[in-house]
């Protein structure tokens, strides 16, 4: 199983990971311009290592791993959340879209395109969320 995932993770990093990871450590690095960017940079950073390698990861709402609420998966989460999805949510789930629809084309891309799918869906509201390693 892991060297089916190597080999998965290496095919995607070739076939469109690679540019959407560097689309999100770029997010993060425009994050880190300001103060109060920071918390979205470091949530780029951790999110767009698992866009370079997905299989074998996945993201869930940290309440649900932790079992209690924190600062991000609050009321101030959610006001994180509207403000990244306008200045950078919107535009990288474009992006992840878009990259799901071309490996779509052709059906050895179909579980590259799902994974765009999933970071689609994380990128529209990525506060709150963790990255986790799947057994």
């Amino acid at each position: 199983m892991a060297v089916l995932r190597l080999i998965f993770n290496i095919a995607w990093f070739v076939l469109g990971g690679f540019v959407m990871g560097l689309a999100w450590w770029i997010a993060g690095l425009l994050c880190y311009i300001s103060i109060i960017g920071i918390p979205f940079g470091r949530a780029c950073f951790v999110i767009g290592e698992m866009t370079f390698w997905p299989f074998g990861q996945d993201h869930m709402s940290r309440s649900s791993l932790t079992g209690s609420e924190d600062i991000g998966t609050g009321a101030f989460g959610t006001v994180g959340n509207i403000v990244w999805f306008l200045l950078f949510g919107i535009w990288l789930a474009i992006g992840h879209i878009t990259h799901a629809l071309a490996c779509f084309v052709t059906i050895i891309g179909i579980p590259f395109g799902i994974q765009h799918l999933k970071l689609a869906i994380l990128s529209l509201t990525p506060i709150g969320q963790t990255v986790v390693t799947k057994a």
